[in-house]
């Protein structure tokens, strides 16, 4: 294949499809998913396929990789996460297994099953953390719980890989979002009353993805925060 080529997981809503139209032109793209709209995402783009694996079965993972049969990777973005905002005195043991398992465990467990592919080409890793990773608070304690351990992870396998692979964190503030719907309805705010404006668009973030990406040989983008211009 011509076209370098980039895995986005979360690929077929926000910030993933975001990223996936942010690099269409220039990659063959593989759209991860949980389900078959994975393939119907990829269907309108120009050179793309879709992966479907369920994200929380770390086990399936590999498998799941095989069959895509990648000799080298330039571009791995993990987008997919979802949300715990209950209080951390009442989040059940397997709500907790739940968000590490997407946030985290299948973070490490899809990298570490394609790093040939990414040193093979001297690849990109892109976490899509959240300003969670840096900072806790009431109703957030679960999920920035799971973004603290994925910057950990993410600065580690920095560290173990440089030289072989670049490992880029971004954290973008509040983004509009289906993930922030959900994160406002959960407070109280009607669907009517919610304020798109106010959030960082998709867009913005994968504009952020895109600079990572396309650092120049000599150097990487470690670490990038991104939030909404109002400072909300």
């Amino acid at each position: 294949m011509d076209r370098k080529i980039a895995l986005i997981t979360g690929g077929t809503r926000g910030i993933g499809l975001a990223i996936a139209r942010e690099l269409q032109d220039d990659y063959h793209l593989i759209i991860g998913g949980s389900s078959e709209k994975a393939y119907d995402v990829a269907s309108q783009f120009p050179s793309a396929q879709g992966f479907v694996a369920d994200l929380a079965d770390t086990e399936g993972i590999g498998a799941a990789v095989a069959e895509l049969g990648l000799d080298s990777l330039d571009v791995l973005v993990h987008s997919a996460g979802v949300v715990a905002h209950d209080p951390v005195t009442e989040t059940t043991p397997e709500q907790w297994k739940h968000a590490f398992d997407i946030n985290l465990f299948a973070v490490a467990e899809l990298t570490r099953q394609l790093l040939g592919a990414l040193q093979a080409a001297h690849g990109t890793v892109v976490t899509i953390n959240s300003g969670a990773g840096y900072r806790s608070s009431v109703g957030f304690g679960p999920y920035a719980t799971t973004k603290f351990a994925l910057r950990a992870y993410t600065d580690a396998l920095r560290e173990e890989q440089r030289n072989k692979i670049r490992v880029s964190s971004i954290h973008p503030g509040k983004v509009d979002s289906d993930m922030q719907r959900q994160i406002q309805s959960h407070r109280g705010v009607a669907e009517a009353d919610y304020d798109e404006t106010q959030y960082l668009r998709p867009e913005s973030v994968a504009k952020a993805v895109r600079l990572a990406v396309d650092a120049t040989d000599d150097a990487m983008i470690e670490s990038l925060t991104i939030r909404p211009a109002n400072g909300r």
